[in-house]
């Protein structure tokens, strides 16, 4: 199991921008797709943003052109620019490796006012 930890969540205002963190110890995460899920209240946790081991990006249709996801392999972490944030941004988001089975982290919660 890679054990990932988020971070950089917050209370911002719409239009407001926030970046997350994503890190692991004892793993190196270079060797990984990566990506970054959210769960609103009451709904089911999806993915908004994904990168592969080699640096290629796919995003969730309403978070293309805002959020943009990055690795810095030598800090062994991953990153997610998100900027224009508006209300329906509101969740927990969380970190996990793409395609290989690993536990959830507790992820870190975003609230976005209007």
């Amino acid at each position: 199991q890679v054990q990932l930890v988020e971070s950089g969540g917050g209370s911002v205002q719409a239009g407001g921008s926030l970046r997350l963190s994503c890190s692991a110890s004892g793993s190196i995460l270079s060797i990984y797709a990566m990506g970054w899920y959210r769960q609103a209240p009451g709904k089911r946790r999806v993915m908004v943003a994904e990168i592969t081991a080699g640096g290629s990006t796919k995003y969730e249709d309403s978070v293309k052109g805002r959020f943009t996801i990055s690795r810095d392999n030598a800090k062994n972490t991953v990153y997610l620019q998100m900027n224009s944030l508006n209300a329906e941004d509101t969740a927990v988001y969380y970190c996990n490796l793409r395609y290989t089975a690993n536990a959830w982290g507790q992820g870190t919660q975003v609230t976005v006012s209007s």
